[in-house]
Order: structure tokens, then C-alpha cells, then sequence
């Protein structure tokens, strides 16, 4: 579980910004906009966390736009670092749909 109380911003690395907005048209403000919306599904990312803690998160943006978004925490947990976006598949929309 995140605290997302204890965020207080994004930490945005140009490279991971242009890839989630050029190869799966998402802008870094519908990124964002999943952070804040409920429900927000956060999921650990074991298979891709070797160097530094990673997870993903199932979420909307504020028009309806379900959106996966793999991240990590810096600054202690205060930034979010958003590393890909991209549209949810279609067993991620599922499992979505299904959380109370």
C-alpha cells in the first residue's frame, strides 16, 4: 500500500516521458491524473525490480482513460517517478473492474 498523503509531487525523466507518450500516446498529465482518482490499484513489480523497488498501478485518468503505470518512489517516498504508461490490457481491465 502507497501513501499517497505523503506525495507531494512527480519526478519525470524526459526519456520515460517521450517513450509513454510517442509509443502509447499518453501525456505525462493523464499520468498524473491516475494518482489521484480511486480506485488505484498498486501491485508490486518483482520481475522488474532488481535495481531499485518497482510497482505498477491500474487507474483512471480524469476522463475515464484506464491507464497501467509502472513507477518508484524517490525522496523518500515523496516524488513519484513514473517510468512507463500505457494503456490497461484487457485481463488488467478485468481484474480492475472486479475490485470492490
Amino acid at each position: 500500500m502507497i501513501d499517497m498523503e505523503a506525495v507531494i509531487g512527480f519526478d519525470w525523466d524526459e526519456g520515460n516521458a517521450l517513450k509513454s507518450e510517442v509509443k502509447h500516446g499518453v501525456l505525462q498529465a493523464e499520468t498524473e491524473e491516475v494518482f489521484g482518482n480511486q480506485p488505484l490499484l498498486v501491485f508490486p513489480d518483482a520481475a522488474h525490480s532488481e535495481r531499485e523497488r518497482r510497482l505498477y498501478a491500474l487507474g483512471q485518468t480524469d476522463a475515464g482513460r484506464m491507464l497501467q503505470v509502472t513507477f518508484t518512489f524517490r525522496r523518500l517516498g515523496k516524488l513519484v517517478r513514473v517510468i512507463s504508461a500505457r494503456d490497461m490490457s484487457r485481463k488488467e481491465r478485468k481484474a480492475y473492474a472486479e475490485t470492490p
